[in-house]
């Protein structure tokens, strides 16, 4: 075995990286000078742009997009300087190669990069805003290169795409200075209507919080099973969660005491439920009864039961045994 040929070898391997020593300090102070101007470049872009537009995410992100594509330039640089056999159509070539495996390799990365750029500049909503996309709800954080962070109401923070947020549908809470809430009242059907309006606005006016102009509005909403809905629309500044909370507290506490006040009832859901068992004079007279039975002719109707009579008692004893629970003969 011939040592001294390994010896050259290993002699020779040495005295080149000994070689190499100069042009690899060279480069690495080449890539320290261009990190600090990567980080002149991610300040000045972001000052740039919140001079010309209100958006502080937009001057975020182009900062970080001007500083990585600093900090890209000052590696080939440093590789050049490092490597001086590697001249530079070989590093744009290599980066042209490297450059697609990595778009298919980072797809969606770029594609969220991109979504997030958009974001900033049409801007539907902005750091701080009050949003709600898809099961998330809360306040934006950060816009970031992938994603964006809303911290939830409940104090978790959710990471959504940007993506996601840019094809999705978005709610912005708070894109307008005034926000309106819609509270329900439930009344009696036998109450009178025109009453309660007038109770349930005076409560409302006298709520802290709620605007008076827009003018708060009651409308009757529905006719509901059990009680007659009348709807209540009232205006807030500023459009906060917090503060649509607590206006609608306000309201529908005042509201509560003011409608028993002024003795308007205020209906549990009722069931009502009605059995049939032909002892009255109307009972079978489809023209006159009014169990919801299907009116029909006068000569159609069967004759009704008399009380006393054994039919008549089979279906009380009958109807008694439903009403308490047990099954019918």
């Amino acid at each position: 075995m011939d040592f001294g040929a390994a010896i050259d070898r290993l002699d020779d391997m040495a005295r080149a990286t000994l070689g190499l020593l100069p042009g690899l300090g060279f480069a690495l102070l080449v890539l320290v000078l261009f990190w600090l101007v990567a980080r002149a470049v991610r300040a000045g872009v972001g000052r740039a742009v919140r001079l010309r537009s209100e958006s502080h995410g937009l001057g975020v992100v182009l900062g970080r997009i001007g500083a990585g594509l600093t900090m890209l330039l000052g590696g080939l640089v440093a590789a050049a300087v490092a490597f001086p056999s590697i001249n530079a159509a070989d590093l744009f070539g290599v980066l042209g190669i490297g450059g697609v495996a990595i778009g298919f390799a980072f797809r969606d990365i770029l594609q969220n990069l991109l979504a997030g750029i958009l974001l900033l500049l049409t801007r539907p909503f902005r750091l701080g805003d009050q949003i709600r996309a898809g099961e998330f709800e809360g306040t934006v954080e950060d816009i970031q290169i992938r994603a964006t962070t809303i911290r939830t109401y409940d104090n978790r923070r959710a990471v959504i795409p940007n993506s996601d947020l840019f094809a999705g549908k978005v709610l912005v809470n708070t894109a307008y200075d005034r926000r309106r809430l819609s509270i329900r009242f439930g009344i009696g059907n036998g109450d009178d209507i025109a009453e309660a309006k007038r109770v349930i606005l005076e409560a409302a006016q006298a709520a802290d919080g709620v605007l008076p102009d827009p003018a708060p509005v009651v409308r009757v909403a529905e006719l509901g099973d059990f009680a007659v809905q009348l709807e209540l629309h009232v205006w807030i500044d500023p459009p906060q969660r917090r503060e649509a909370r607590d206006v609608v507290d306000r309201v529908l506490e005042r509201g509560k005491v003011a409608l028993q006040r002024a003795g308007i009832d205020l209906p549990y859901p009722t069931q009502q439920m009605l059995f049939h068992d032909q002892t009255e004079e109307t009972d079978g007279d489809r023209t006159r009864q009014r169990e919801g039975w299907p009116a029909r002719p006068r000569g159609d109707n069967p004759p009704p039961l008399r009380r006393g009579t054994p039919q008549a008692e089979r279906r009380r004893e009958q109807a008694e045994e439903v009403a308490g629970g047990r099954p019918g003969r």
